[in-house]
């Protein structure tokens, strides 16, 4: 051995040119030797040292998330006085979108009353949105509920009222304006109340994404939250509907509900072309063009990045990578799939007990407006209610981040929320060929997420997302700001509501008897 290394050595001293060839050949090869093995290795992430199995508890997920012991509480804890009866003026306003652009508007319009100490005009739901649907705030939602719920934050009217004075009556014309979008307080308190005084109304039309989302003021933003999780209750007859469908899909055990954003607008929106064919790439096209900005989007660059909605058969990969099995019952809620049941074939054959909300219940509601605003309200009371929701593209999706925030409030309830950009080189990987280790893959992208418990909210997270910790409370803590509020907090609102009644009928009757004294 000696002998052939001190002859190597030797050999390496004799001709520098020859010598210098023979180490790059040696480390070309030596390159080629590793890519070759790496290209063969199967597809292992970094553990951060750790060789050990990534696995998932699957019965655990069946359960609620560890709460931490926080509770959900919107309740106010500071001093919350009740709106006056004599308000600036009334405000309208128009709530575009689909279903849950609409809910997070509701909730926008019901704050900015409060700030603005205005009476709410119940809000119009528009009805030329995606969904084509006149259905209205009285075909969802149980309007006397709506308003009896928020009574101790702002007034609420059907319609602005007609003036009558000296034998005439009058109506009120609500002066239109548009709001910047994500408007601070400021715009509300200054250019809108100004014009609220002068007119007596305002109507703010379009009204989506209209008031910044993070206010540094926790009682405006657990306003917020009694109006999404308690004020806003569907029709009796949509919670029945919804209800049973629940009852049906539990009589046989645990079921998932899965949001398979597999959407025209949605795979037009993310600008993910190139799985489909070239008439439906055409179709997507076209959609892009008349309804978003023009921008060049590369489809390879958009996969790496997560940017684009997982297919059907990538969600039942990940599902069976985690450790669910092919009895698994899952409800789809969703729209008209794109590229029809090519794409849900995998999907089918990994998990074959799929369910919608017209397989379970037939109704002819359900079956006349299957893809309007109610079919999208029952589809959302099953998710809801679901043990586990599953969102496929929770990015511009309203639907998926509104669901995840009340399940977050409703208990902690599981949701497995797939991180689309730490799973796109594991999919990318699979699709050329390298398949070894690829389930243990997904699991390690799959355990780094959070799957319902208490976490900081960051951007671009939203509130409607995570409304941890304004609207949650602990009975047990050190900050203040956390302890949860009295029992009888809701007594003493209704004690500060009818003394405010009392001291308006007093000061009216003051003011009657002034003005007799006067005649």
């Amino acid at each position: 051995m000696r002998r052939r290394l001190g002859h190597q050595r030797q050999h390496g001293k004799q001709g520098g040119g020859g010598g210098l060839l023979a180490k790059l050949s040696i480390a070309v090869l030596f390159l080629l030797i590793c890519s070759l093995s790496l290209l063969s290795a199967p597809f292992t992430p970094n553990t951060n040292g750790s060789t050990a199995s990534s696995q998932i508890n699957v019965e655990e997920l069946w359960k609620s998330a560890n709460s931490g012991g926080w509770k959900p509480s919107s309740a106010p804890r500071s001093k919350w006085p009740p709106p006056p009866k004599e308000t600036n003026g009334y405000l309208r306003v128009r709530c575009n979108g689909g279903l849950n652009q609409q809910r997070s508007a509701i909730c926008n319009a019901v704050l900015a009353a409060r700030i603005m100490n205005a009476t709410l005009v119940l809000p119009e739901l528009d009805a030329n949105s995606f969904w084509h649907d006149d259905s209205g705030f009285h075909g969802l939602y149980d309007v006397e509920h709506f308003i009896q719920s928020l009574r101790f934050d702002v007034q609420i009217v059907e319609r602005i009222p007609e003036i009558h004075k000296n034998g005439k009556t009058k109506k009120i014309k609500a002066f239109q304006l548009r709001p910047p979008r994500d408007a601070p307080i400021s715009w509300y308190t200054t250019d809108a109340l100004k014009k609220m005084k002068e007119h007596g109304a305002i109507y703010l039309s379009p009204f989506s994404h209209r008031l910044a989302e993070e206010i540094d003021n926790p009682e405006y933003q657990r306003l917020r939250c009694r109006v999404n999780y308690h004020a806003l209750r569907f029709k009796p007859h949509i919670m029945k509907l919804s209800e049973s469908i629940v009852d049906k899909l539990r009589s046989q055990g645990h079921f998932m509900a899965i949001h398979l954003r597999f959407e025209m607008d949605m795979l037009s929106f993310a600008g993910c072309f190139d799985i489909f064919t070239p008439a439906e790439q055409k179709i997507l096209k076209k959609y892009r063009k008349e309804n978003f900005a023009d921008k060049t989007l590369i489809y390879k660059e958009r996969r790496a990045i997560g940017k684009c909605p997982l297919t059907p058969e990538e969600v039942g990969l990940i599902l069976r990578a985690m450790g669910f099995n092919n009895s698994t019952r899952i409800y789809l809620a969703a729209g008209e799939l794109f590229g029809g049941e090519r794409f849900m074939t995998p999907f089918r054959a990994l998990f074959p007990r799929l369910e919608n909300h017209s397989s379970v219940d037939a109704s002819e509601e359900l079956a006349t407006n299957s893809q309007g605003l109610i079919g999208s309200a029952v589809d959302y009371m099953v998710c809801l209610l679901a043990d586990i929701f599953m969102p496929t593209y929770d990015g511009p999706s309203n639907f998926a981040n509104n669901l995840l925030g009340h399940r977050l409030y409703y208990g902690f309830r599981t949701n497995i929320r797939p991180d689309r950009k730490g799973l796109a080189p594991v999919f990318i990987a699979r699709e050329n060929g390298r398949t070894a280790g690829f389930e243990e893959a997904v699991r390690h992208v799959m355990l780094k997420t959070n799957f319902g418990g208490p976490h900081k909210r960051i951007s671009p997270e939203s509130f409607y997302t995570n409304s941890w910790p304004e609207c949650f409370c602990q009975m047990e803590t050190q900050n203040p700001a956390h302890k949860c509020p009295s029992e009888n907090v809701m007594q003493n609102l209704h004690s500060q509501l009818v003394t405010e009644n009392i001291d308006m009928e007093q000061h009216n009757r003051s003011d009657s008897t002034v003005s007799l004294a006067e005649r």
